[in-house]
């Protein structure tokens, strides 16, 4: 995602954009950076993506369930053993 007016340095965008992963994956404050200050094509797509990212959080549960669901999980599963040929036989 490079742009083409003039004034704009495709190769730093390039490697900017190149290191957008790292980044984001270790947190670092982007606001602080100092192509993002002088790159308004660079800081909308910053912008972007952690929004995109903010939204995607909100698709996670929220919490895990609690050790009675996964306990009530276990139960059904070793009370309703799976049918087919190898399943013991219930005489």
């Amino acid at each position: 995602m490079t742009d083409t007016r003039p004034g704009i340095d495709n190769q730093e965008c390039a490697a900017f954009q190149e290191k957008l992963p790292d980044l984001f994956e270790s947190q670092t404050d982007l606001s602080s950076l100092e192509h993002l200050k002088t790159c308004e094509n660079c800081a909308a797509l910053v912008r972007d993506l952690e929004y995109i990212a903010q939204q995607a959080k909100l698709l996670l549960p929220i919490h895990d369930p609690s050790p009675a669901v996964w306990s009530r999980i276990e139960n059904a599963i070793q009370q309703d053993p799976p049918s087919g040929s190898n399943a013991p036989a219930t005489t």
